[in-house]
């Protein structure tokens, strides 16, 4: 046990300059260029690509500093990791022969890039409900958001970010739908603020030792089974049904494919309507004329 412990102390003291957040950069770049249209928009307005690129990497810092009324264009202060995350940005899409993002298709690689982004994501959680809380002393809800937005919000500005692409897909948007980083970004960010103020009694090493695992497993999985749906969905379809009254997510889809099947006949009989009166009409066109030519 105190092996286990050391080895928690150790991990939480990680710096994450350069190879984690790097890693960070790579995967967001990635991400973002496997978007439809994004290699198309690489092609026709560089800035735009580079720009749309920067939001995916240091999203989290900006929709901080909005919720904190402090200058996000704070982030370009940070000229070292700027021009960190062009690099991988260029790379990424003008590589010659598309070389360097062929690699990072190579699933081994790309599952450790992706482990490796996981650490950065508690990290990041962690710098959020700390500098909240240097804000505003035990504002609970405050350290929660600003922890959530440190850690997710490359996914909660997606809206803005694919509006630069020339893209607007506003169904889309992470609180109508959260994607699974989203919703562990959030648990991660109420887990960090309750033990922040001594409500959740366990070791800040611990706690993210205990967490940065938890999410590397989990993202290893949904790679190696290239799964997108959400270990908390069991839990979340009954917590819906029993809070909210919410139908349960398979009614839905059977609800939905009864009516795409009867939407075809629905289109059937209205053609076979149409053409039963399009053929009346014409014989009665037809009687019509014949009378007039016997009178």
């Amino acid at each position: 046990m105190e092996l286990v412990s050391e080895a928690a102390v150790h991990f939480s003291q990680l710096s994450m300059f350069p190879y984690f957040d790097g890693a960070h950069y790579l995967v967001s770049v990635l991400s973002a260029r496997e978007q439809a249209g994004a290699v198309d928009v690489a092609s026709r307005s560089p800035f735009a690509s580079w720009f749309s690129a920067m939001l995916c990497c240091f999203g989290g810092g900006i929709l901080s500093s909005i919720l904190l009324a402090e200058p996000p264009a704070a982030i370009l202060s940070n000229s070292t990791n700027i021009i960190y995350a062009t690099a991988v940005w260029y790379m990424v899409y003008y590589f010659p022969s598309d070389l360097f993002y062929r690699c990072f298709c190579f699933l081994p690689l790309r599952i450790i890039a992706a482990a490796m982004k996981e650490v950065t994501r508690t990290w990041k959680i962690l710098a959020g409900v700390t500098q909240a809380h240097s804000r505003f002393k035990d504002a609970l809800l405050v350290m929660v958001a600003n922890g959530w937005a440190k850690a997710a919000g490359g996914g909660l500005i997606s809206n803005f970010e694919q509006l630069v692409r020339g893209v607007w897909k506003p169904e889309s948007n992470e609180l109508l739908k959260m994607s699974y980083p989203v919703k562990i970004s959030l648990l991660g960010s109420v887990l960090f603020t309750l033990q922040h103020v001594e409500l959740l009694p366990v070791e800040r090493h611990h706690l993210v030792f205990i967490y940065t695992m938890f999410l590397i497993t989990i993202k290893v999985r949904m790679m190696l089974t290239r799964s997108s749906t959400s270990p908390f969905q069991p839990a979340e379809e009954l917590i819906g049904r029993l809070v909210f009254g919410l139908p349960q997510a398979s009614k839905i889809t059977k609800e939905k494919v009864t009516s795409d099947k009867d939407e075809p006949k629905v289109k059937e009989s209205v053609s076979k309507e149409e053409t039963g009166t399009s053929s009346s009409e014409s014989s009665e066109s037809t009687r019509k004329r014949n009378t007039k030519k016997s009178e």
